[in-house]
């Protein structure tokens, strides 16, 4: 059981490092207008109906990427990979859930994708974390 809660917990912190490495390189591609604030409610709506859809993708493949990589971290330290990797996923899920509800003009696509790709985005890392636990040991 901890080394569960352990791979949870740097799963965690891998995938929030993963999706706002993407988002802060997604700010420099793609800036948001000048003079709005991005840590102002008011201001991420203006951003976010100023977005192209390009700059949004990157948001989308953000939290897919960081439930991927926080799934697969969390994956290869846990006893219990899947369960892992998957509440790590719900994480994110929890996170999009609350930035559809702060701002919910968020075009439809982004906030399906962003509900429905992180668990098997992280399923699929929990798979991968698992084979590479399971391969035998080679010998020289």
């Amino acid at each position: 059981m901890w080394r569960t809660l352990l791979g949870v917990v740097v799963g965690v912190l891998v995938m929030w490092l993963v999706v706002a490495g993407i988002e802060f390189a997604s700010h420099l591609i793609y800036p948001p207008p000048a003079g709005l604030d991005p840590m102002q409610t008011a201001d991420l709506e203006k951003i976010l109906a100023a977005s192209p859809s390009a700059a949004l993708a990157m948001v989308v493949l953000a939290w897919v990427l960081g439930a991927f990589a926080g799934g697969w971290v969390a994956a290869r330290i846990a006893k219990h990979p899947r369960v892992a990797a998957v509440l790590v996923a719900l994480g994110v899920m929890a996170g999009v859930a609350g930035m559809i509800a702060m701002m919910p003009n968020h075009p439809l696509w982004m906030s399906v994708l962003g509900i429905l790709l992180p668990i098997p985005a992280a399923l699929v890392a929990a798979r991968l974390a698992k084979q590479r636990n399971t391969r035998p040991p080679t010998t020289a």
